[in-house]
């Protein structure tokens, strides 16, 4: 978000001289957010701020037909359902940074979002999920003989035995990482859902077979690296030259997409930890344990079951 909208209210009065900048800085801490849903909104706040001053209206705060307006606008110019919901969500939290009540609150334009869903008829686009006899064709068709060869194999076991997001992939490091007889466990600071930066740790385990083993995959990337700090995957120059440079959540999504085809994201290797997981039986509190998601809804809403006969209690009745 814009630095001149980092000021939230607060009851400054009361406050001794010496704490209003602290008490500003942590309330704009809180509201912030992850760093990639700050970089999304900002792009969405300046869009809205330049249709308002064409428009010759005020943008914050913003006066309910302004949003109407522009929303409207959005719908009509075919944006995606989840993309005008985003603009709303940004806008809405240009209005808190800045301590003023947000138009998005008003059932005018609850009720306007909610008929451009309907209109549209618009589900919201998940990532796919991957079999696992399809992801282990993948990874054994990798050639590991280059360095991009088994970083990759060691990005996408790592990915999808982890179930991690695409930006704790990016902001992996070395000192993160914990190797025992038992297997690995991987120390996150930060994610998505842990703003606050409470340990967090998911565990890998070892594989039977080596070609498919998570931790013997990373293991000879590290050894590639020859480090014993710093980011784990990183990028390549051409003729297999390492840099320093940590891989990009764009390009984790390429290498992705590269192996397992268009239809897949990066975040359909966590996707697909979850489906898979289920389909062995697994209870949603193990499923949790690793994906740190916080409720049993969260966890049906990852589970891909497109297949009518993948999850069906038809096959237990007995006849």
């Amino acid at each position: 978000m814009p630095s001149d909208l980092l000021a939230p209210a607060l009851p400054t009065a009361q406050l001794p001289a010496h704490l209003v900048a602290s008490s500003t800085r942590y309330v704009e801490t809180g509201l912030r957010g992850a760093a990639n849903t700050v970089r999304a909104y900002a792009g969405d706040w300046k869009r809205f701020t330049s249709w308002c001053a064409l428009h010759r209206l005020e943008s914050l705060p913003a006066p309910v037909e302004a949003l109407a307006g522009f929303l409207t606008e959005l719908a009509d110019a075919g944006k995606k359902v989840a993309t005008i919901q985003r603009h709303a969500a940004a806008i809405a939290k240009a209005h808190a940074l800045a301590g003023h009540d947000s138009p998005t609150a008003d059932k005018k334009v609850k009720v306007l979002l909610k008929g451009i869903a309907r209109e549209k008829k618009t589900r919201i686009k998940q990532a796919a999920a991957f079999t696992l006899a399809s992801f282990k064709r993948t990874i054994r068709s990798i050639d590991v003989s280059t360095p991009t060869g088994l970083r990759n194999r060691a990005l996408l076991l790592l990915g999808f035995t982890g179930a991690f997001r695409r930006s704790e992939l990016e902001a992996l490091n070395i000192e993160d990482l914990a190797f025992d007889e038992e297997g690995l466990v991987v120390s996150l600071d930060k994610s998505k859902t842990n703003q606050l930066g409470q340990a967090e740790e998911k565990a890998i385990f070892y594989s039977p077979d080596p070609a498919l083993c998570p931790i013997r995959s990373l293991q000879a990337w590290l050894r590639v690296l020859d480090r014993t700090e710093g980011c784990v995957f990183v990028s390549l120059r051409k003729h297999q030259h390492l840099t320093t440079r940590r891989m990009t959540t764009k390009y984790i999504n390429l290498i992705v997409q590269q192996y397992l085809g268009a239809p897949y994201t990066a975040h359909s290797l966590r996707a697909s930890f979850v489906t898979v997981s289920k389909l062995h039986g697994a209870d949603d509190s193990k499923v949790m344990n690793q994906t740190k998601h916080k409720t049993s809804a969260m966890i049906r809403r990852y589970t891909r079951l497109d297949n009518v006969r993948q999850h069906n209690a038809a096959k237990e009745l007995g006849l």
